[in-house]
């Protein structure tokens, strides 16, 4: 599986790279919160897009049909997100996880923080996939 945090920058500005997500429009949540890089684990803020199971990351907060995302992270094939300020030893930090990879964040406010993790749990409980059976048998098998 191609990395979970794949960039999405140089593609064509076709929506259909994003599932027809129109993530301009009516998102379930959007706002500032600071990301660490994936290669480069420099801390930068970005604008953040909830719609539709996919969390996308731009760098300008007005966000337009032309907007290409700068990131996005499909919420079904994520297990938790939970707080992470005693990980990182920063204020209003959290996580957001899947069986190979976590990324951190870093909200503006408790409630922000609160908000967002929320928000995102929602999503995952509502985008996941059941279970299937050859991931069953695959757990079974480690037992």
């Amino acid at each position: 599986m191609a990395s979970l945090w794949r960039a999405v920058t140089g593609q064509s500005e076709n929506p259909d790279n994003y599932d027809g997500v129109e993530y301009w429009s009516n998102p379930e949540r959007t706002g500032w919160l600071t990301k660490q890089g994936e290669y480069i684990k420099t801390w930068r803020r970005r604008w953040f897009v909830l719609k539709q199971g996919k969390l996308f990351w731009f760098k300008e907060s007005t966000v337009t049909r032309g907007s290409i995302p700068r990131g996005v992270i499909p919420v079904a094939n994520c297990l938790t997100v939970k707080g992470a300020e005693d990980v990182l030893n920063k204020q209003y930090a959290f996580e957001l996880s899947t069986r190979s990879e976590t990324m951190y964040f870093i909200a503006d406010s408790e409630k922000e923080k609160e908000d967002w993790i929320n928000s995102i749990g929602r999503s995952i409980v509502q985008h996941s996939r059941s279970v299937t059976d050859s991931e069953i048998v695959d757990y079974d098998s480690k037992r």
